[in-house]
C-alpha cells in the first residue's frame, strides 16, 4: 500500500537538481513524495506539473519559524534540501524542526564537489550546516557529487553562448592533467533514490561520481567530436597553478572597493574558487573523497550502469547548440 512507503519532503523541487531527484524518486515507486512550495508559487506551472506527477504540495517557506515548519514536516520520514545558494545558511530552522518531529534522515543541501575548509565560501557554508546537523544529533546523510558533466566539455564555435562562457570552457591548468570527478546532473536523482533507502549511508557522507577525467581528455573529445577539429585546440588558454588564487584575491579586492553585493566580483571569486579546489588543489578526486571519509556510490551500487565523459560527449556534440540547454555555462548574449 502507498501509505506504507516512506514519505520524502523535498525543498527546491523545481530547480535543476531538485527536478532530477523528483523524477527518480517517482520513477522508483518506493516513496511518497511531497514538495515544500511557497504560497506565492502555488499556482505556477512548475508547481502544477508537480501535482500532475503525483507530488503532494505542502505550502510553506524554509524561512518560516520552527513551529510552522514542524507542521509542514508532519509524517515526513526523510527531508531532502536542494535549495538555491543564498538559502543554504537558512536551513537551520527546518533542521531543528525535523529533529523535534522525529524525521529519520535529513539530507541538507550539498550536491557539490568535496574539499577542505577555506577554499570556497559557499562550500564553507555547507560544511557549517553539516557541523550544525551533527551537533544537533539529527540522523543525516551528506551527498556530494563530481563536477557537473554538463559544464566540463569545451564549447564548439557554433554555440550561441557568450564569448565569456566559451573562454571559461577553454581555460585549462597547465597541461590539463589534473584529475577530477564528473557527474551527470540528470543522473543524480537515481543515486539519491538508492542512498536514502540504504541503511549503510545513514550518518555518513557519500560521493556520487560517474567518471574521473581530465581537462586534456575533455579537449581531445572536443577536437574529435565537436566538428571544429584542431581549431578548437588552438583556442585553449593554459594558465599557471597560481592563476585561480590570484583571480580570487582580485575579486575580493573588487568587492571591498565596490560593494559586498556586487555580483560580478562575487561570481569571479566563486568560479575561481571551484577551479582552485578542483584543478590547482586536485580536491575533486575519488582518492581525496575517500580520505575525507566519503562512501563511494559506485561501490555501494555497482548495478547502476557507469556513464563516461566520452558517452556524454557524443550526445553533447550531436545537439544543434551544445550548452544552451544547461545553466552550467554563462547565459547567452
Amino acid at each position: 500500500m502507498a501509505i506504507d512507503k516512506p514519505l520524502v519532503l523535498l525543498i527546491g523541487a523545481t530547480g535543476l537538481t531538485g527536478q532530477s531527484i523528483v523524477n527518480a524518486l517517482l520513477e522508483s515507486g518506493n516513496f511518497r513524495l511531497a514538495a515544500l512550495v511557497r504560497q506565492s508559487s502555488s499556482s505556477k506551472p512548475e508547481t502544477q506539473a508537480l501535482r500532475d506527477a503525483g507530488v503532494e504540495i505542502r505550502l510553506g517557506d524554509v524561512l518560516d519559524g520552527v513551529e510552522e515548519l514542524k507542521t509542514v514536516l508532519s509524517g515526513v520520514d526523510t527531508l531532502i534540501s536542494a535549495v538555491t545558494g543564498w538559502l543554504i545558511p537558512k536551513q537551520k530552522d527546518i533542521i531543528r524542526a525535523a529533529k523535534e518531529v522525529g524525521v529519520m534522515r535529513v539530507v541538507p543541501c550539498d550536491f557539490s564537489t568535496p574539499g577542505a575548509k577555506g577554499v570556497r565560501g559557499l562550500h564553507d557554508t555547507k560544511l557549517a550546516i553539516r557541523e550544525f546537523v551533527q551537533e544537533l544529533g539529527v540522523p543525516y546523510t551528506f551527498i556530494d557529487v563530481g563536477a557537473w558533466i554538463q559544464g566540463w566539455l569545451p564549447l564548439p564555435s557554433r554555440s550561441t553562448l557568450s564569448e565569456e562562457a566559451k573562454q571559461m570552457a577553454y581555460t585549462t591548468l597547465g597541461n590539463g592533467q589534473a584529475r577530477t570527478l564528473v557527474t551527470d546532473l540528470h543522473h543524480i536523482g537515481r543515486y539519491v533514490a538508492r542512498i536514502i533507502a540504504d541503511p549503510r549511508t545513514l550518518n555518513h557522507a557519500v560521493i556520487v561520481w560517474e567518471d574521473e577525467t581530465t581537462q586534456a581528455e575533455a579537449l581531445d573529445l572536443g577536437v574529435r567530436l565537436s566538428g571544429d577539429g584542431e581549431a578548437l585546440r588552438a583556442k585553449y588558454v593554459r594558465v599557471a597553478r597560481d592563476a585561480f588564487a590570484k583571480a580570487i584575491e582580485e575579486g575580493k579586492q573588487e568587492i571591498a572597493a565596490d560593494s559586498p553585493t556586487a555580483l560580478g566580483p562575487q561570481v569571479k571569486v566563486a568560479r575561481n574558487g571551484y577551479s582552485q579546489s578542483m584543478l590547482a588543489l586536485e580536491e575533486n578526486t575519488l582518492e581525496n573523497a575517500k580520505k575525507l571519509g566519503y562512501l563511494d556510490a559506485r561501490e555501494l551500487y555497482p548495478d547502476i550502469p557507469p556513464y563516461s565523459l566520452a558517452e556524454f560527449a557524443r550526445e553533447f556534440y550531436s545537439l544543434p547548440d551544445p550548452g544552451s540547454e544547461f545553466h552550467t555555462y554563462e547565459p547567452k548574449d
